[in-house]
């Protein structure tokens, strides 16, 4: 799936606090949009709405400790 729509309405974590050391997720149209909160001029990656909630599901279940 190609997602061609410029992300908007980006977000971090509210478990960030101040911290820049981050990610932040964008919407797109069917999907999501992560950068790096730290070096936002090196781009953003896109996954499909589906590739997103997998990816919520697999942090909240501690796939990644």
């Amino acid at each position: 799936m190609t997602i061609s729509q410029l992300p908007g309405n980006w977000r971090k974590s509210s478990y960030s606090g101040q911290d820049t050391n981050c990610v932040e997720v964008g919407r797109v149209a069917g999907g999501a949009a992560v950068r790096d909160s730290k070096d936002r001029s090196a781009g953003y990656v896109t996954i499909t709405g589906t590739q997103w909630r997998a990816f919520v599901a697999a942090i909240k279940t501690d796939r990644f400790t």
